[in-house]
């Protein structure tokens, strides 16, 4: 086991804790007209503070409206600083649920929830007091005799269950009594009435120190039902109450939150560990606490700033994993603000908008959305999970036909909420649990003799002689568990999703309104547009030499090494050994604007998928076109085109633009401007985009078409695609127009995965990369490509291509579809300014800031000068500035050919000169590339005696080499850097290829070729017993620097004897390795193998790698909370054998942002001194910057 380290912070926090930390509150009932003001703070509280029951007639407001507090409230977790962000925040936990089948209510229900939620204490997580939880909660039936027991002794007589809702609301002491009574007068305004106010019975002294300092005033309202009011319209009543006090009476400096409000269900939760729940509310042991559900629920925030507000249960579900595509399904619920309507709350329904509540996890958006969908319209809770989270349809030939057409339907009305996820949900009627398509969480269950189903996320959770259990079985991917306790039934998924998929005519909707591209294509047979004939341009005007290439920023490699490739083989090509060019705002030849951004990647939270074992569960499918009303289900909401990938051929795009069929019309936005009105000009094309796209949406349009075709012509330039589209789409969300069009994107400036991939992520509902298919047609004609290949072909090897490409990127972050990619911002930018980015990409991350819109738009501009002006003969010809290989003269490169030579030199020859040669030249070139070259020593400090500095010899036993495995490099290498390092009392790493057993048994301590670090990856390659506990370091790597998110693949003509030995394979065979630790599905899995890695070798550091990425500082402290003592942080320019070049330059984030975040959040946190180590892996070259 792993020595427990406690932080000073402990201490730290018991000091600043009043002495009421032993309080009780005692459970008596007292009438409001002898109430105070409620003006002490509620850490003071005294044993002699009632349990009071308010009446809310006659209640006055006492307190006078106070100045708006600047300073951070007790119960508040640290806002944006440094360069941690609370919106990075990740959980994963532990979930179950019981219930009786029949609907009989017991106290042993809830006994048997409390052993269900303390055996999944491990599931949750310490904070930095290790005795605060990162939250757990039950919820349960109304426990109607409780409470009417409670309230009677006051004289107050509360109705029949069902006739009054009810829920725990979280207020400070000082505002509770104002923030009352304006809840009382709007329950009044919308014809309820509040019956009673109880402040909830606790005991403080079962919470830790943290949880103590942010503790709420707890307190539970009782609204009665109005007469002559139905069920339904009661409950939706009551829901417009929640809502609308949630938006009006939250303000600044107050805390207002409520835990749940309903007729059926009540919730009880907050910062706790699993067991410390029970205990802190004393109604939970009540024996007449009789429910006939409970669901219980343990979190594990890998952020230590979880509160009692983000505990669950929330208001319908709780939930185990994680929304990959939150940022997109938020902006898109938002923009359908502009197309809902609903029967049954009419011009209300304006007042329960934003539907997600602002600065929720991705749970509780979810909970919002979900709980929305189910009250404002006449879906059941069951099929509004099914819409939110369908099953892999797609590529599922042996689906019924009428279940397809629902989940196709369902594509229609909204996209899916992606990512791995275990959500038990329930309304009081149904409870139930459903898995996500890859089946990425655990679900078993039970179902006994007494009529009782238990679900949990783990097995052993749970007591019961096998002899009572009539059913055991776990939930596979994509399906549903429900039980419908009014008709006392389980429901199996195959008999609930047939009735569900049966109650509309779904199949008859598609019939009738789907459109296809080739009901398009038959409909303008006759009237279709000859495409232009590309021969027959004068030679200077195309291929190579087309003017248009050098104008959008292609280069002879991009040409040669990514494109060429992609038409040949219909993939994209391989690179290698990482990327050391400069990031994109260094430099010196005007990148498109997709370079700035880096793509986004899971690692430990959730895991990344394989694009190509898991294919299945994947799918470019796509709706193009405006959205229906989602509250209203109709044949109308199919009324979309089909699209089965995002890459429109020219032909299928000229039609578009055209189309006319079915009443359908296309407007298309020229983003082109004369090159002669400056960047003036470039902004106000800009402007004039997004109102053109407004004006277009508000008079019918379905179809929007941003194209750059006239670039080139008559003096005319272009701005960039991406910025048009992503200020014309943030503007449509804006205006609540979004969901009215669809956008396809005409440009000559996209040519790349990455490029496609941006693009998508910022909106864009179909692309058309014409510039690359004219290319592929003139190489065609001039031989480069085959002549016997057609236009058709080189449109389908293309988007192979790209589908590919798009594939593998999501599958990095864990996304399994397209439409659940489009507009997620999946993405951080690198060296884009705040204004620009709340333009164009509103919600992207960019935390050193940096170019403005203007520089952007001159950089534009000095492109088309560079074309068309000519300025030099050379510009004529296509340029090719090294991006990807160094040029002379051209991009800056970190490992740049006289570097090297000096480097050999001063190696071989022991030449001092040649080694300040390669000094020099080395620190140029990270000035040029790198964001720590823009740093400058303080030069105005006195100086340190050389004395008092560390000897090199003690210096040099922190290092430590990069993990390249035996396999990547010859065994000679592999075998030179660990002695070496030995020799000097370093470390070598041995990476994921194993080490054979004679290399570390009985060596020589002069010669020793033992790695002290030993790394443990997803493939298991080489690893045994012996070799686990013959390490220093035990390596658990998360993440691969050069290729975060994928796997290593090493051929098997590389496979020699002695690499198949040491790996533990076959000579000859092929070992690939799925994305890195694909076995990791949570922070809670990551925790287990590190107690299982410690277990095999108690001596051992346990030493996690993660990749840079924002957000890794988060990450980084729950691998700290997961008992972690080392982390490493490895940046985006890292070595690697072979991964595609989307990865290698895309992927990442330079490690100096990562090493940065992490150490500021793990001291927030005050988890610093659980890891002593937190290290950086450079690359090979600039270890030696310090020399």
């Amino acid at each position: 086991m792993a020595p427990i380290t406690t932080d000073n912070c402990e201490f730290e926090c018991e000091s600043s804790v009043e002495t009421s930390i032993g309080t009780t509150i005692e459970n008596s009932v007292a009438v409001s007209a002898g109430s105070g003001s409620g003006s002490n703070t509620h850490a003071s509280r005294t044993n002699e503070q009632s349990n009071e029951v308010y009446l809310s007639e006659g209640q006055e407001h006492e307190q006078e409206q106070e100045d708006v507090p600047l300073e951070q409230m007790p119960w508040e977790a640290p806002g944006k600083q440094g360069l941690y962000d609370p919106q990075n925040e990740h959980e994963a936990c532990g979930v179950g649920f019981i219930v009786a089948i029949d609907g009989k209510r017991s106290h042993k229900i809830l006994r048997d929830a409390q052993t269900l939620s303390e055996r999944m204490n491990h599931r949750g997580a310490c904070a930095c007091d290790n005795d605060t939880g990162d939250g757990a909660g039950v919820l349960a039936s109304i426990p109607h005799g409780l409470y009417a027991k409670a309230l009677s002794k006051e004289g107050i007589t509360l109705p029949d269950l069902g006739d009054y809702a009810t829920g725990i609301f979280y207020l400070d002491e000082a505002q509770h009594s104002a923030a009352e009574k304006e809840f009382n007068d709007l329950a009044q305004s919308l014809g309820l009435e509040v019956i009673a106010w109880r402040t909830v019975p606790s005991s403080q002294q079962a919470i830790g120190v943290v949880a103590r300092k942010s503790e709420p005033l707890s307190r539970q309202v009782f609204v009665r039902r109005p007469e002559g009011s139905d069920e339904k319209d009661f409950q939706r009543k009551v829901f417009v109450l929640r809502k609308r006090a949630s938006h009006e009476l939250a303000k600044q400096g107050r805390r207002f939150y409520i835990c749940s409000l309903s007729d059926r269900t009540v919730v009880y939760k907050g910062l706790f560990t699993s067991d410390q729940l029970w205990d802190y509310y004393t109604d939970l042991k009540n024996p007449e606490f009789e429910t006939y559900l409970a669901l219980v629920h343990t979190r594990f925030s890998t952020n230590t700033f979880p509160s009692w507000e983000r505990a669950h249960p929330l208001r319908v579900l709780a939930h185990n994993g994680e929304i990959n595509t939150l940022r997109g399904n938020v902006n898109l619920m938002k923009a359908r603000e502009g197309v809902m309507e609903s029967e049954a709350f009419g011009e209300q329904l304006k007042k329960l908008y934003p539907v997600v509540e602002p600065n929720l996890s991705d749970s509780g958006s979810f909970d919002c959305v979900l709980e929305f969908i189910t009250m404002a319209s006449d879906r059941s809770l069951p099929e509004s999970v099914m819409t939110m989270v369908p099953e892999a349809w797609q590529n599922d030939k042996t689906m019924p036909q009428e279940k397809r057409d629902f989940y196709q339907w369902a594509a229609c009305v909204m996209e899916p909420w992606d990512g791995p996820a275990l959500i038990s949900f329930t309304d009081g009627r149904y409870i139930g649990a459903v898995l996500d398509r890859n089946g990425l969480r655990p679900s078993r269950f039970y179902v006994t003799k007494e009529n009782v189903l238990v679900m949990a996320s783990e097995v052993g959770v749970y007591d019961v002689d096998p002899s009572q259990v009539t059913l055991k079985s776990r939930l596979k991917p994509g399906r549903m568990l429900l039980v419908d306790t009014k008709e006392k039934k389980l429901i199996q998924d195959i008999e609930l999703k047939q009735h569900i998929s049966k109650s509309r005519p779904h199949s008859e909707w598609l019939q009738q309104k789907m459109i296809t591209l080739d009901e398009i294509r038959n409909a303008n047979m006759l009237n279709a547009l000859p495409v232009e004939d590309l021969s027959l341009l004068p030679a200077s005007q195309r291929g190579i030499f087309d003017p248009r290439l050098s104008l959008f920023g292609y280069t002879t490699e991009t040409v040669n090494m990514l494109l060429i490739p992609m038409f040949k083989n219909k993939k994209e090509a391989l690179g290698s050994m990482g990327n050391d060019s400069p990031l994109a705002c260094l430099s010196n030849f005007q990148p498109v604007a997709y370079e700035y951004f880096k793509q986004l990647f899971a690692q430990v939270t959730n895991p990344p998928i394989d694009p190509f074992r898991e294919k299945v569960v994947m799918s470019m499918q796509c709706p193009l076109g405006p959205e229906a009303n989602l509250l209203q289900p109709s044949a109308q909401q199919v009324h979309r085109i089909w699209l089965t990938n995002p890459i429109l051929s020219i032909p299928d795009t000229q039609l578009l633009k055209r189309n006319t069929h079915r009443g359908w019309k296309t407007k298309v936005l020229d983003i082109t401007f004369q090159f002669s009105d400056g960047v003036p000009g470039y902004l106000e094309c800009i402007e004039r985009v997004c109102r053109e796209g407004y004006n277009a949406a508000q008079a019918g349009y379905q179809l929007i078409v941003i194209s750059d075709r006239n670039a080139g012509s008559n003096g005319m330039t272009a701005v960039s695609a991406l910025l048009a589209l992503g200020a014309l789409h943030h503007h449509l969300i804006e205006t609540l127009q979004r969901m009215k069009v669809g956008i396809i994107v005409e440009t000559a400036e996209a040519r790349e995965v990455h490029h496609i991939c941006v693009l998508l992520g910022y909106g864009a509902d179909a692309i058309c990369p014409y510039l690359a298919f004219e290319l592929a047609q003139a190489l065609r004609d001039d031989g480069v490509i085959g002549h016997e290949v057609t236009d058709k072909q080189i449109y389908a090897a293309y988007a192979q291509a790209i589908d590919t490409g798009i594939a593998k990127v999501m599958a990095k972050m864990g996304i399994s579809t397209l439409q659940s990619y489009k507009s997620a911002q999946i993405f951080e930018a690198v060296g884009l300014g705040i204004d620009l980015v709340a333009k164009c990409f509103r919600g992207t991350q960019s935390r050193i800031g940096g170019v403005t819109l203007e520089i952007l738009a001159k950089e534009g501009l000095e492109r088309y000068q560079l074309t068309y002006c000519k300025i030099s003969p050379d510009t004529r010809i296509l340029r090719n500035p090294g991006h990807y290989h160094w040029r002379h003269g051209g991009e800056a490169h970190i490992n740049e050919p006289s570097s090297i030579g000096s480097l050999q030199e001063a190696a071989v020859s022991k030449n001092l000169d040649a080694f300040e040669a390669f000094k020099k030249t080395t620190l140029d070139s990270v000035k040029k590339c790198a964001l720590r070259g823009q740093l400058e020593f303080v030069s105005d400090r006195q100086k340190i005696d050389l004395s008092e500095v560390e000897p090199a010899s003690e210096i040099v036993k922190r290092f430590a080499t990069g993990a390249m495995s035996f396999g990547s490099i010859s065994l000679e290498a592999h075998q030179t850097l660990a002695v070496t390092m030995n020799r000097i009392g370093g470390k070598s790493n041995t990476g994921e290829g194993g080490e054979d057993s004679d290399r570390y048994l009985n060596q020589d301590p002069n010669h020793s070729r033992r790695s002290a670090i030993k790394q443990v990856a997803s493939g298991r390659f080489g690893v045994t017993a012996s070799y686990l506990a013959n390490a220093d370091d035990l390596q658990i790597k998360m993440a691969q620097g050069a290729k975060p998110g994928e796997g290593g693949e090493l051929p098997g003509y590389k496979v020699t004897k002695d690499i198949a030995k040491t790996r533990k394979s076959v000579p000859g065979v092929g070992l690939i390795s799925p994305p890195p630790h694909h076995d990791i599905y949570s922070i809670e899995d990551l925790a287990e193998l590190i107690y299982d890695l410690k277990c095999s070798n108690p001596n051992a550091r346990i030493s996690v790698k993660l990749v840079s990425e924002v957000g890794v500082g988060v990450v980084a402290s729950g691998v700290a909370k997961g008992k972690a003592e080392h982390i490493v942080i490895s940046g985006h320019d890292g070595g690697t054998g072979a991964s595609s070049w989307t990865g290698i330059k895309n992927a990442g984030m330079p490690w100096e942002l990562g090493i940065a975040e992490t150490h500021q959040v793990l001291v927030l946190n005050n988890l610093r001194s659980r890891v002593p180590g937190l290290v950086v892996i450079p690359p090979a070259m600039t270890a030696l910057e310090t020399a």
